[in-house]
């Protein structure tokens, strides 16, 4: 059997185990340990003898600690009320407008995404926070949970964002070349789903009706407010990028400010701090683990030669980079309708990669070429979060918006849906919007 047939062979296992429910990180680690056996003979000793290193080789990276503490950052920032302090600081600005609270929890989502890095903390949080308002200002139920839904997946597209952590470790990346490569697409989405909602509210105007204006002395005092959230996110990225703090430094410097602004500004109490450290465990626990299954699976991969074979089969056929990369993402978009958006990184990234790589796109330079991958990956990824039928963010939403049916949630988040195939082409072809920034700080 051919590596790219044995590949796929366990691709097909996997997926079955998945519709089983089985937990990812257990299915990967199960498929991978089985591959692996399979590819040495059936003998056993190879498999023991590389899992006494598996553990020990991943979690030992240094690289790895910034998880935890990017995930300590937005634990404090989801239980020290510093949401509401940045959903009342974009609703003073643009409440006022026909679908100016929509807007603003749009805005509210990415400022919060820029201190959290998690999308479903992003949108569960937000979702809270800006359902009641959205509610009292007689929004309909699809514009509203739609927009909160799509507005989460912010939280993994604007820097820090744990997914691009994965990616940079996974192929030996600079973290922060990545964070400040994702800063003008995140912008771009989060205008994007802006403009959706004008688009929205003109169609039916009484989908989202104008909320009360807000005198320039309450928008002042509410920018005194996020101000030093604002300033947690700069020094965290430039800290990075200027090279005055390797990424661990910055996230842990940004998790402690956020937990004193949580205390100070946001009344944390003992109890919150123990919510704190309970979230903060738990959500390392789970990467962790999808991580030691990831890297098993990718071993057994290796063993078959699929990534090899692959690369090397999609460079002598002669097809365009570009519908290569098309097909690549229309992957990415089907997995995400059944898988999340951490395991979609570490399953497909190894495999992808090299595929990537291998080709000419835009005569990018190869690190260019990684960075705007890596951008390209996360943006599409990020649809799996609103995607039907899993769409993690739409379940989050919903369960907070207890009278609103889950179909007018899906059928609300499809227009920001279009919203996000548009910005992936526009990146697609003008590879530049992603490595503007890198540029212009390396010169």
């Amino acid at each position: 059997m051919s590596g790219i047939a044995s590949g796929m062979t366990l691709f097909s296992a996997l997926l079955l185990l998945l519709l089983v429910r089985v937990p990812i990180g257990v299915a990967m680690f199960m498929i991978g340990a089985t591959g692996y056996v399979w590819f040495t003979g059936w003998e056993w000793t190879p498999l023991l003898n590389s899992l006494k290193n598996l553990a020990y080789a991943r979690l030992s990276n240094y690289d790895l600690i910034v998880i935890p503490l990017f995930l300590l950052m937005g634990q404090f920032a989801t239980h020290g009320g510093l949401s509401r302090s940045l959903f009342r600081f974009v609703s003073a600005f643009l409440g006022h407008m026909r679908g100016g609270i929509a807007m603003a929890a749009v805005g509210a989502c990415a400022a919060f995404g820029a201190i959290c890095g998690s999308s479903l903390a992003t949108a569960a949080t937000m979702g809270q926070v800006a359902l009641p308002e959205l509610e009292r200002a007689k929004y309909s139920g699809s514009l509203a949970t739609g927009a909160l839904a799509a507005g989460g997946t912010l939280g993994i597209m604007i820097p820090p964002s744990v997914p691009l952590v994965i990616y940079a470790i996974l192929t030996q990346e600079s973290i922060g070349k990545l964070f400040m490569a994702a800063v003008v697409p995140g912008v771009i989405a989060m205008v994007g789903y802006m403009v959706v909602i004008q688009i929205m509210v003109r169609l039916n105007p009484g989908s989202g009706p104008a909320g009360p204006r807000v005198g320039w002395s309450e928008r002042l005092r509410s920018l005194l407010v996020v101000l030093p959230v604002l300033l947690v996110f700069v020094v965290v990225i430039v800290g990075i990028y200027g090279g005055w703090a390797n990424p661990t430094e910055a996230a842990a410097i940004g998790a402690a400010a956020c937990g004193v602004l949580a205390v100070v500004n946001g009344g944390l109490r003992w109890r919150g701090l123990w919510n704190v450290g309970l979230g903060t465990a738990q959500t390392t626990a789970m990467i962790f683990l999808v991580l030691l299954g990831a890297d098993q699976l990718n071993t057994a991969l290796a063993l078959s030669q699929m990534p090899t074979e692959l690369a090397a089969w999609v460079k002598e056929s002669g097809f365009p980079p570009l519908l290569v990369m098309v097909a690549i993402l229309l992957v990415y978009v089907l997995l995400g309708c059944v898988m999340d958006s951490l395991a979609m990184i570490l399953l497909t990234i190894p495999v992808f990669y090299p595929v990537v790589m291998s080709l000419d796109f835009w005569g990018l330079s190869p690190t260019d070429k990684s960075i705007w991958f890596g951008i390209l990956a996360l943006m599409v990824v990020e649809i799996g979060l609103v995607h039907p039928p899993v769409g993690m963010n739409v379940y989050v939403i919903n369960r907070i918006a207890h009278d609103v049916p889950l179909t007018e949630t899906f059928k609300g988040v499809v227009p920001f849906l279009l919203s996000d195939f548009v910005r992936i082409a526009i990146l697609l072809f003008f590879p530049v919007l992603s490595l503007v920034l890198v540029r212009t700080f390396q010169t």
